[in-house]
């Protein structure tokens, strides 16, 4: 099964790689991602955004991979931090931990996280 991205003509282009709408076929198995932090598997969270950004993404493939999906199975991706000045950064990460791939995604910034020194969240949902 594949996962079909949608960018219509009519609507104006993704402000960075995404896609305005992505689909999945009939009988897909689906996978909703909670929320997965910048955190270590001992529960260490760095202060650097970057390292961070760089854990969230980890514990994200690794729940995808626990499935047994891949980065193409990505339906949505919603990111969530907590400062503007990241939002460059965030988009740096994830285009080149997603690999080119355009899923739909939102960015949105918070005015805090569930532990205050956490800088990022990302939620995703997968279809095979």
């Amino acid at each position: 099964m594949t996962v079909q991205l949608h960018n219509p003509a009519g609507v104006a282009a993704p402000f960075s790689r995404y896609s305005h709408g992505a689909s999945a076929p009939a009988g897909a198995r689906w996978l909703h991602i909670s929320g997965q932090v910048g955190a270590t598997p001992d529960g260490t969270i760095p202060e650097d955004a970057e390292r961070q950004f760089e854990l969230a993404w980890d514990n994200l493939f690794a729940v995808l991979a626990d499935a047994g999906m891949e980065v193409t199975d990505l339906v949505k991706v919603d990111g969530f931090i907590t400062r503007p000045d990241l939002v460059p950064l965030y988009r740096t990460v994830r285009e080149r931990r997603l690999g080119g791939y355009a899923t739909a995604s939102t960015l949105v910034v918070v005015s805090g996280l569930a532990v205050p020194s956490l800088l990022v969240e990302i939620q995703a949902v997968a279809a095979r």
